[in-house]
């Protein structure tokens, strides 16, 4: 059944609304009409709802028309309003539906009320459907983003033009922008300057084409690093196959770009690693006949690379003598999908003859066919080496004489000795016609006093596997003391077992000597690197000194004036007072400077206050100029202009410069160079300080460990310096750390907070 209009009539005549119902529902339309007169009812009515047309008079006597229209709009907005009034005028009327009416109708002519009323709710029908399908694009949209926000990916979608129009969440944090830069990347640094040239290109050309968009190129992430993406972007296209949306999903690829690199560069070393060593590698598919071959296989076999290999090419190659031996190795190994390893000949085309070492490993294959990887090496110079070697044993043993090294192999299990170089029964006093000597008549010719060391260490080396290294004294039977350093070096079968040891014994008497000689050489220079240091804070010293004597001299010009002003006949107080003032800040300013130098020695409580770092970096460079003048070193400052303060303690920081500032002399002192001392404003509103020398650099696999506590380079440092720098650093909100420099040196940097960040920071505490 259709539900009956409900209408809310303004009217003080009831008979008017009684006529414009039943005109209402002559035609049809049945109507459940309320009428009130009164602004309270009005209000009441208006509250409880459920109306779908007001129908108001123009004037009533408590009431009048626009007011109440004023009134429906605010509370019932939906609603259509029409004036059904005999008094409204045409002036009225217009200014009645500015203001939100649907429509007049005049009394005298309520033939028109009909279709007043219809198309009022024609349109409020409209606009609610309007409203509806708003609300619902409303909801998609934010159905869409929520989506685009929960997808585990970096998401952006673009207008039919190529406009960005939304990116997730993921996408800004990463990237660290707000949609409008986002928006903006081709004219921002989103995109590699490099790259942006032919992305800019490539896009416009998918939005031209409706091609679909796929493309790798660098973009800078929150932390300014550039990384490799790959961009891939498909166009979503209405009805008419016109494109609405581009959807955009960016993938990282910097670490598969990396890895290719790495492969890249591993196959080229592979190659030229092949090249040097004379060995390719193969593989060779047994059941099929595919054979693989690298760029140096085929430049042993001296086949163009262009030929693929196969079986019948190889034996083609393999020297005449050795082919049928050959084939024969290979059948039974492939019966019992044995590995490979052995050695034959061959024969090239121009009559040279090669000698290979073959070595391939069986295994099977996805389809479980058996397959061979391996290798094989041209040994043609390995054996030439060998026969040469061979021709050159005779002169070992009187090589062995003149560098006095004797040569020996010990049997790992008995400990017996198996051989003995001819220098070997010279060093520990042997007659060679006696035979070897017996393990424990080799022990007596130890010196008593290193007789453990030398048991221990050959303990270890049978018990443990392990290299030898031990120098001990000998004593021959004529009582002639030796050094001897001795070198063992364990032989393992296939098993691991040990088979023997091999060594070599040194005579080092002479190298001991010249060491003792050495030693006492080291020492005058340490005893000359104590003089230096001593120089070195006699420089610092005089820097002050100087620094000091410009405020005490201008304090005794000042005094020298003052006393003439006063010698005067008629004294002139107001000049001699200005002198006394002048004489009084000089000296204030000398006890300053002594204070500064006296604070960086001694031990006290920490002062926090509003520091320029700039100003303690022109301190530290002043006081420290002339130590590094003393070694030929250039120090200068690159410091950036209207740096924020920071809060800190003054005499703390100029302990940190100073220490990193010594440091980076320390490094160049032995060689001319250049310290140089940054200061620059970071993103976060942090101050980054630099100091960079063009030292010796960090020391090699200890990079990691300089600001532990104890842990120094130096033969007299205490390990303490670096430490201290770090506390302090991190004591006022900042870090420190330290790269080495692309060329020279090492770079040590460290970051503080300004003031204003740190004053702003939440106060903590227990």
């Amino acid at each position: 059944m259709r539900q009956p209009l409900r209408i809310l009539s303004f009217e003080d005549d009831p008979k008017d609304t009684e006529l414009i119902q039943d005109l209402l529902e002559t035609e049809g339309i049945v109507c459940e009409v309320t009428r009130v007169d009164t602004e309270a009812a009005l209000l009441a009515s208006l509250e409880q709802g459920g109306i779908d047309l007001i129908l108001a008079d123009y004037s009533l006597p408590s009431f009048d028309g626009l007011s109440a229209l004023k009134i429906a709009k605010q509370i019932r907005p939906e609603a259509p309003f029409i004036f059904v009034s005999g008094t409204l005028g045409e002036e009225v009327a217009i200014e009645a539906l500015k203001m939100g009416a649907t429509d007049y109708v005049f009394k005298t002519r309520l033939s028109r009320i009909l279709p007043s009323v219809q198309r009022a709710l024609r349109e409020a029908e409209e606009r609610k459907q309007r409203r509806r399908v708003e609300e619902a694009l409303r909801a998609s949209e934010q159905n869409l983003r929520l989506i685009v926000d929960t997808i585990p990916g970096l998401i952006a979608v673009q207008t039919g033009a190529g406009d960005i129009e939304l990116v997730n969440r993921q996408l800004l944090e990463y990237f660290g922008k707000t949609l409008e830069e986002v928006k903006a990347w081709a004219t921002n640094d989103s995109v590699h300057p490099d790259d942006l040239p032919s992305v800019i290109a490539a896009w416009r050309c998918a939005v031209e084409t409706g091609c679909p968009y796929d493309d790798e190129h660098r973009i800078r992430r929150a932390d300014g690093v550039y990384r490799w993406f790959r961009v891939r972007a498909r166009p979503l296209r209405d009805s008419e196959g016109r494109i609405i949306r581009w959807y955009d999903l960016f993938t990282d690829i910097d670490d598969r770009k990396e890895a290719e690199e790495k492969l890249r560069r591993s196959e080229t070393y592979l190659a030229e690693a092949q090249g040097l060593s004379h060995t390719g590698s193969f593989g060779w598919n047994v059941l099929s006949g595919e054979i693989y071959w690298s760029e140096e296989t085929h430049k042993i076999f001296e086949y163009d690379r262009a030929v693929k290999p196969t079986l019948e090419l190889v034996l083609q190659r393999i020297h005449p003598d050795d082919r049928a031996l050959v084939q024969q190795i290979i059948d039974r190994a492939s019966e019992a999908r044995a590995n490979l390893d052995f050695e034959h000949r061959l024969l090239m085309p121009d009559g040279s003859v090669k000698r290979l070492h073959v070595l391939a490993r069986a295994s099977k294959s996805s389809s479980g066919n058996l397959e061979y990887v391996g290798a094989v090496t041209d040994v043609t110079e390995r054996k030439r080496t060998e026969e040469t070697l061979r021709e050159r044993e005779a002169y070992l043993a009187e090589s062995q004489r003149l560098a006095q090294t004797g040569s020996c192999a010990i049997d790992g299990t008995s400990r017996e000795i198996l051989y003995w170089s001819e220098e070997m029964f010279r060093l520990f006093g042997f007659d060679p016609q006696q035979g070897l000597p017996m393990w424990d008549q080799w022990l007596q010719r130890i010196h008593p006093e290193d007789r453990d060391k030398f048991r221990m260490a050959g303990d270890r080396t049978f018990l443990e596997k392990v290299h030898c290294d031990v120098e001990f004294r000998t004593v021959k039977p004529d009582g002639t003391v030796k050094h001897i350093h001795g070198i063992g070096h364990p032989v393992l079968s296939p098993s691991g077992e040990l088979v023997q040891v091999v060594g070599t014994m040194v005579d080092v008497t002479e190298r001991k000597r010249a060491e003792e000689a050495r030693e006492r050489l080291r020492q005058l220079e340490a005893d000359l690197a104590h003089i230096n240091r001593v120089s070195t804070m006699g420089e610092l010293t005089a820097s002050l000194a100087h620094e000091i004597k410009q405020p005490i001299g201008a304090a005794v010009a000042n005094a020298e004036a003052c006393v003439q002003f006063l010698d005067h006949d008629q004294p002139d107080v107001v000049e001699a007072r200005e002198a006394a003032l002048e004489m009084a800040t000089d000296a204030r300013r000398a006890a300053a400077i002594i204070d500064r130098v006296r604070l960086l020695y001694r031990k006290g409580s920490s002062h926090q206050e509003i520091i320029d770092v700039n100003d303690v970096i022109r301190e530290m460079v002043l006081m420290l100029h002339n130590h590094a003048s003393r070694y030929s070193l250039i120090m200068r400052t690159e410091l950036a202009e209207k740096l924020p303060n920071v809060m800190g303690d003054r005499v703390q920081l100029q302990q940190v410069l100073m220490n990193l500032v010594l440091n980076g002399i320390e490094a160049m002192r032995d060689t001319t160079g250049e310290l140089t001392i940054k200061s620059q404003l970071a993103e976060g509103e942090q101050l980054v300080i630099s100091v960079i020398d063009t030292g010796v650099g960090l020391p090699a696999g200890k990079a990691d460990q300089i600001f532990n506590a104890f842990f120094t380079t130096k033969s007299q440092g205490t390990g303490l310096g670096l430490a201290i720098t770090r506390s302090i650093v991190e004591s006022h909100g900042g870090r420190v750390w330290v790269t080495a420099n692309p060329g020279r040196g090492a770079t040590f940097y460290f970051t503080l907070p300004t003031a204003t960040e740190v004053l702003q920071a939440p106060a903590t505490g227990t």
